[in-house]
């Protein structure tokens, strides 16, 4: 069943990105544990992320394995970011086994750069002084080309979190980034311990008493 329901999202992949053209990528991941790490089994377009088959899963799919597990809810029309700044409205559709074990996942990545500037261009010739700011629009999420650039990225993340150099930190300091990695899906990432564990200077064991500790 595993392969058909494979060989059914790589026809809706292309048939998706074939509609909305080059600027659409549409990407299948395998969410299986082995596969985590290079979880991309199919990609159309992989030039909007600079993606290929093979690379991770991005923090978005990361962060609800972590979080939800089996409870996976699909997500809608969220902005993303890429490594060079590109901006990106994304889809994930989450695909379970018949026993309710999320094992695909099909994400949607349009980029939206140019439609924005343009968006843009046409707002300065139409605001007023009086028009209120775009505070409203969401901060788009990072998609990562590599899963080890996206694990350097969330542990300076968890030290900007606490706002203090890992040389100073307390082990409340170290407890809270910790926490911040836990709960963004780091630890999914295969021997994600042994980097972050010698990063902030600690053992395995006192990293993984770390977790949760707090909460």
């Amino acid at each position: 069943m595993g392969v058909s329901r494979l060989k059914l999202l790589k026809q809706m992949a292309y048939g998706i990105a074939s509609e909305f053209g080059s600027n659409c990528e549409v990407v299948v991941h395998d969410l299986s544990s082995k596969h985590i790490n290079n979880s991309v089994v199919f990609i159309v377009n992989g030039h909007v992320t600079d993606r290929e088959i093979g690379s991770g899963a991005s923090p978005a799919v990361l962060n609800a394995l972590r979080k939800h597990g089996d409870e996976l809810k699909d997500q809608y029309a969220y902005l993303t970011r890429t490594d060079n700044g590109r901006i990106l409205k994304s889809t994930t559709i989450y695909i379970k086994d018949d026993d309710g074990t999320p094992r695909y996942a099909l994400g949607i990545n349009y980029d939206i750069t140019n439609l924005l500037a343009f968006e843009g261009a046409i707002r300065s010739l139409t605001d007023t002084p009086e028009d209120p700011n775009d505070a409203g629009h969401d901060v788009p999420r990072h998609i990562p080309q590599d899963i080890n650039a996206m694990l350097d990225e969330l542990i300076e993340q968890s030290v900007a979190l606490v706002g203090v150099p890992v040389p100073f930190m307390t082990k409340n300091d170290k407890i809270k980034a910790i926490n911040y990695l836990n709960d963004a899906g780091a630890f999914l990432i295969t021997k994600s311990g042994d980097k972050v564990s010698k990063y902030f200077g600690i053992s395995k064991y006192t990293l993984y008493s770390y977790v949760d500790i707090n909460k």
